[in-house]
């Protein structure tokens, strides 16, 4: 089973996980965002459906996507290239998408302000 973490980091920890890597310690599948909030603004809740859907799925044509989650196709190709642009979804050589992970750990700690 592949799991990616998504996560709120700061850049000290995102380049000690990255150097820890390049001595050959295995780091795991990360995605980081600076805050909560542009997490939680990236991930709206018909993105994390699409997301769920997605996971474990394998390569899918966007029009395949948009009929699984029962959404429009304009609608379900602008959240999925957002989530490209972000890391979150990789395409194909051939032109599909794909949550190339089975499961999902989000990891999110919100201090006192």
């Amino acid at each position: 089973m592949k799991t990616v973490t998504l996560e709120v980091s700061n850049r000290d920890t995102v380049n000690r996980r990255a150097l820890e890597g390049f001595k050959g310690r295995r780091q795991g599948a990360h995605i980081s965002f600076e805050t909560p909030e542009l997490l939680f603004k990236l991930l709206t809740m018909k993105r994390w459906e699409l997301v769920r859907v997605m996971a474990g799925a394998g390569p899918l044509a966007i029009r395949e996507v948009a009929r699984r989650i029962n959404r429009d196709v304009k609608a379900v190709h602008g959240d999925i290239h957002a989530l490209l642009d972000c890391g979150i979804l990789t395409k194909t050589d051939e032109g599909r998408v794909e949550f190339p992970f089975d499961t999902i750990h989000v990891d999110v700690v919100l201090h006192a302000a």
